[in-house]
């Protein structure tokens, strides 16, 4: 009895330092068994209270009194599949006649409480059917990323969901998007994870970082392409804008429009085209957009008009032609100037890190979710990287991506450097990627006039 009560305690004692420092860990060897008993003993009557019930049929009532039988109980959604992942459970429901999707969407809380989970959210899979899926421990404190993700061309995974699902920027769905955060929000860590899922894919990158480049320039090696002066830029998005004409007259004398041809073969992107033909695909880096925005004299106005109107083709024209936009920054308001706004409504895909002031979250989300509006602007300071996402779809989730160091991200890019394309239309903009040159201290600082 005294060995038993001893490893008894070891255990506890084990399950609880699990629990404190490595909850993955804990939830993998003890939480995902208890939480699922938990959950099938309690599912009546955590329905029953949240008022996810109905009143049994006629027909069972008309029986029961026949047969002088108790009246039945009423009945909650039927489990069809109850499924433990790394971060939690899935549960997977059949409705009955007359529930729908939204009251389990409203009861998510009051489940999250009854079941002594840290997170429930629902989806519908069909009509009919309910995906209810929660989490164990809060995946966003420490992101890790499962080991393996589905991965295929333009789509890769970037952040952490607070469901525990992977989140992925797949750009043949969301063509371009907007990434807007405040200084340490995280933004850039963002930006790398983007890239590091980019580098090892058959795409040119292309980076507008007006900086002095500070922030992508370090990844040149993996760059078709870089500018960091709005002038370059402007040139930069003009070769684009050549380019994107350019694969519009292939796509055309590639049409194959006969009657001999099923309509399916009949291109109308690059992705109909036959392989050998098909144009690379460009992903646009905008690091600062509000600083190819402003202006001061007249010649920077003209400078400036020229470059929103070449963002605004690209982002209105560019997704056939495999031209894809990641505009970035830490103010987008409609002060910056006439095309703000019409490029903004291009940009399908909406990220949010920790925004300063609530019109820069209105201009993220009040035209596609405004309900996101809010949790925007109360992301805490001391959770960088944490950020919501959003699309027009009107769905939007709380999502953190994993630490990845400047460091880190060269190493990567330095690794698939071969990848890197050479674009005729980008030669002139290639980013050389010899060693830094020494910097030299100012007068002011120099020992010597000291």
């Amino acid at each position: 009895m005294t060995a038993f009560t001893v490893a008894l305690v070891l255990v506890v004692a084990a399950a609880g330092l699990l629990r404190w420092r490595r909850p993955a860990w804990y939830w993998l060897v003890f939480g995902v068994t208890l939480a699922a008993l938990r959950v099938l003993v309690r599912y009546r009557s955590v329905m029953d209270a949240c008022g996810l019930t109905v009143p049994p049929a006629r027909w069972r009532l008309s029986l029961a009194r026949a047969t002088n039988q108790p009246i039945p109980e009423p009945r909650p959604p039927r489990i069809r599949r109850l499924r433990p992942t790394r971060t939690g459970l899935v549960l997977r429901l059949k409705l009955r006649p007359g529930q729908d999707v939204f009251d389990i969407a409203a009861a998510s809380d009051r489940l999250r409480h009854s079941f002594s989970m840290f997170g429930v959210t629902s989806r519908e899979v069909r009509s009919g059917v309910v995906e209810v899926r929660m989490t164990g421990y809060d995946v966003l404190k420490r992101v890790q990323m499962p080991a393996e993700t589905e991965t295929r061309a333009m789509r890769v995974p970037v952040a952490l969901r607070e469901d525990g699902s992977v989140h992925y920027r797949d750009y043949r769905a969301i063509p371009h998007a907007l990434t807007l955060g405040a200084t340490e929000s995280g933004k850039s860590v963002y930006q790398r994870n983007l890239v590091a899922g980019l580098a090892p894919l058959d795409v040119a990158l292309v980076g507008i970082d007006c900086k002095q480049g500070v922030e992508l320039f370090p990844l040149a090696r993996r760059f078709s392409a870089l500018a960091d002066s709005p002038d370059t830029a402007a040139e930069l998005l003009d070769a684009l804008v050549a380019r994107m004409a350019d694969v519009y007259r292939l796509i055309r004398t590639q049409q194959r429009i006969t009657v001999d041809v099923p309509d399916a073969e009949i291109a109308a992107d690059i992705w109909d085209l036959p392989k050998e033909l098909r144009p690379t695909p460009v992903v646009v880096l905008v690091d600062e957009v509000a600083e190819l925005a402003l202006y001061a004299t007249k010649e920077e106005e003209r400078r400036r008009d020229r470059i929103i109107t070449a963002l605004v083709r690209l982002a209105q024209l560019g997704r056939a032609a495999g031209i894809y936009l990641e505009i970035c920054g830490q103010r987008f308001g409609s002060e910056l100037g006439k095309g703000i706004t019409m490029l903004r409504a291009q940009l399908t895909g909406r990220t949010a890190h920790r925004l300063n002031d609530e019109t820069s979250a209105n201009m993220a989300f009040g035209d596609i979710a405004p309900d996101a509006v809010l949790a925007a602007i109360q992301i805490p300071a001391e959770l960088r990287g944490l950020a919501i996402a959003g699309d027009a779809s009107g769905g939007w989730h709380r999502i953190r991506a994993p630490h990845t160091s400047l460091r880190q991200a060269v190493n990567l890019c330095n690794r698939y450097a071969d990848r890197t394309p050479d674009l005729p239309e980008l030669v002139p903009f290639r980013p050389t990627t010899g060693t830094a040159t020494e910097l030299v201290p100012s007068a002011k600082a120099s020992p010597a006039t000291a």
